[in-house]
């Protein structure tokens, strides 16, 4: 049990850190907080993973300082393993909860988190998923016999969610004689029709409403920014699916361009959209819009960068994507360019159907 006095401490450190704002409102209280962590003992651990479900990426960080604080003082035999491990086993909470719990976990019970590692491979929190492939990478690399080894690389692929396992496990398979189809295997979406360049001085193109968000049709012609514009093909046989833009309009600045593509799906099916881009966004799914994003040349294109939770209609489906490029010229801003795959909530490959 927790005593009053402790509980009205998790009490305000709780209230202090999931008040905190993006800006900075609430920093003051927040240090005040920290302290008081220092009063708490390490009962008081799951309670504070707990919080974090409720907390912001900014008072996340102030949640795990405060747990660091709490957990320099347990050992083995007051760590509260069982609760810990609870936390992790529910996917009701979030997953930058689920992984703070496991690595606070592994650093006080290592081979109590390790026996958990299996149970990751169909998470949905990428960075649980990640230790799952991780074992299963390496133990693919001292398996025998060979078939052995070749249907460990082959199950890590299969799963993989991140650039670097999906490059070192089909390389693997490659040398060992393995054809490997990453598009098909990923289900990347990789034939587009694409229209544009239309205008983004000063940025306003996200917000503009072009003719394509109004009524879309692939045989129409538009007004663009430099004269009239027509949807054209658009593909890629890049293996991780990315289809430059400057490579159908050259290296252009203050531009958005239109991604048209249908799905055809055999019924009505929840899914999740996973798109790749470090340029400003729009999503819209049978005409209605699904997701904006208005940030540019944050970091690099990854494949599934972005999660969204849709759903597909039985039948055709009609999908559209804005990506803008901005004013910036230094090198790293050059790029303008997605990609785009349907999965289920594991990040398994929705297969298109062949229409009816």
């Amino acid at each position: 049990m927790v005593c009053q006095v402790e509980a009205d401490y998790e009490k305000n450190i709780i209230r202090a850190f999931t008040q905190l704002d993006a800006h900075g409102q609430g920093n003051l209280k927040a240090v005040q907080a920290i302290s008081w962590a220092d009063k708490l003992a390490p009962k008081s651990i799951p309670t504070l993973l707990q919080a974090m479900n409720q907390a912001n990426p900014v008072g996340d960080n102030w949640i795990r300082g405060a747990i660091a604080r709490i957990a320099a003082s347990s050992d083995r035999a007051t760590f509260p393993k069982a609760s810990v491990k609870a936390i992790i086993q529910n996917h009701d909470n979030e997953g930058s909860t689920r992984r703070a719990a496991f690595e606070i976990l592994r650093q006080h019970h290592p081979s109590d988190a390790e026996a958990l590692i299996p149970s990751f491979l169909h998470d949905r929190e990428p960075s649980l998923r990640r230790e799952a492939i991780q074992v299963i990478l390496e133990d693919a690399e001292t398996a025998t016999p060979p078939a052995r080894s070749i249907a460990l690389f082959q199950e890590g692929l299969q799963h993989a969610r991140d650039v670097d396992q999906i490059k070192q496990a089909s390389q693997s398979l490659k040398s060992r004689g393995q054809d490997i189809d990453l598009i098909t295997l990923l289900g990347f979406q990789t034939r587009w029709k694409m229209v544009g360049p239309f205008d983004n001085t000063g940025r306003e193109g996200f917000s503009a409403v072009y003719e394509p968000e109004k009524k879309l049709s692939t045989k129409a012609s538009y007004p663009g920014k430099n004269g009239q514009v027509s949807w054209s093909s658009f593909s890629t046989n890049d293996p991780l699916g990315l289809l430059d833009i400057n490579h159908h309009y050259g290296e252009l600045k203050e531009v958005v361009a239109y991604a048209h593509t249908s799905f055809y799906s055999p019924k009505s099916q929840k899914v999740q959209f996973r798109l790749g881009s470090k340029n400003a966004w729009k999503i819209w799914v049978n005409h209605r819009l699904l997701f904006a994003r208005e940030e540019y040349h944050r970091g690099g294109t990854r494949v599934d960068q972005f999660i969204l939770d849709g759903s597909l209609q039985k039948g055709d489906n009609q999908i559209l994507l804005k990506i803008c490029q901005n004013e910036q010229t230094q090198p790293w801003t050059k790029n303008w360019e997605f990609c785009f795959r349907i999965t289920d909530p594991t990040g398994k490959v929705i297969q298109e159907a062949a229409p009816q």
